[in-house]
């Protein structure tokens, strides 16, 4: 009770003569793909509201060190941006997009979260906010100091995983899964704590992997889900007219983000190749073994899910 007090005395100061003043953190920092995704969007905003509605984007976590749906949810912050698939709270549903090699491409992708996206609306709402938008990111590959071949080479690796889903791949390839936050993967390569990392070719740009690794594979692991939500008490004062500015605002920037996260993949791409780094299609052996591999973590991932995530498979089965 205190804390729904505290968010409507945070609605009365943002609401201003019909204006409204809203933070939008970010997770990741303003260079970053999707940070700058998100700004675009609050200009859009601004601009199709006329100037009534005002988000701040705050880069780097800056408004949020714990778990973005709970923060949201409690109106801590208006808005956010959160990793999908390592979000706690959004059950199975939130691990869609991060299955290992069920989308094989940039399309792929679109159609499997066009399929999802009703569900992911759904949890959203079990938490009191609202999805507006969602933009993959690059395919996930394989970072590692030795060459990855096949199967037996995942022997012993010791690599940072993002999600169950990860995990799971990496230990019954032979591998030890390490769940570390991305501040500390760095360091950990460095120091050996882990010798590999599963990541997009955006993240290994951002984070200089060159610097500690030698390999990138391209193995298009899963192009895994970034979200946009707003605490639906904050979208239920706005005003008609503001509301279909940020949805507009959101289409826009979801459709141009999909597209620019191409650019984005060969642009990381040339930089790991540029400063060093030998970045490596999946050889043929290699990819039917991992083929292997996810058809059984789908499997289990199937068992137990609900006839919504079962539909969503089987429509993009057709």
């Amino acid at each position: 009770m205190f804390k729904k007090s505290l968010l409507i005395a945070s609605l009365a100061t943002a609401v201003f003569a019909g204006n409204m003043k809203m933070d939008l953190n970010a997770k990741y920092g303003a260079n970053n793909f999707h940070t700058q995704g998100a700004e675009k969007f609050a200009a859009l905003v601004k601009e199709y509201s006329k100037g009534s509605v005002d988000i701040t984007v705050h880069s780097g976590s800056a408004l949020i060190k714990g778990n973005p749906l709970k923060a949201v949810k409690d109106g801590t912050v208006a808005m956010t941006d959160m990793f999908i698939p390592f979000t706690s709270g959004g059950g199975k549903v939130f691990g869609i997009s991060a299955l290992p090699f069920i989308a094989n491409s940039y399309d792929d992708a679109y159609r499997l979260y066009q399929l999802s996206k009703k569900a992911y609306e759904k949890t959203a709402r079990k938490w009191n906010q609202k999805l507006l938008y969602s933009v993959t990111w690059p395919a996930s590959g394989f970072y590692s100091k030795k060459q990855i071949d096949s199967i037996v080479d995942f022997k012993g690796v010791k690599t940072r995983t993002y999600d169950k889903n990860s995990a799971s791949f990496v230990n019954l390839a032979g591998g030890n899964a390490v769940a570390l936050p991305w501040g500390e993967v760095y360091s950990s390569l460095r120091t050996g704590m882990v010798d590999s990392v599963v990541t997009s070719s955006s993240s290994g740009k951002d984070g200089k992997f060159w610097e500690v690794l030698g390999n990138y594979t391209k193995i298009n692991y899963a192009y895994p889900l970034q979200a946009v939500t707003i605490n639906l008490d904050y979208w239920n004062a706005l005003n008609k007219n503001q509301q279909k500015a940020v949805l507009k605002a959101a289409k826009e920037i979801e459709k141009a983000q999909w597209e620019a996260v191409k650019l984005e993949d060969k642009t990381s791409l040339e930089i790991l190749r540029k400063n060093g780094m030998k970045v490596k299609e999946a050889s043929p052996k290699l990819k039917k073994e991992l083929d292997e591999i996810a058809l059984k973590l789908l499997t289990e991932y199937l068992d137990d899910a609900n006839k919504d995530i079962k539909k969503i498979f089987k429509e993009y089965r057709k």
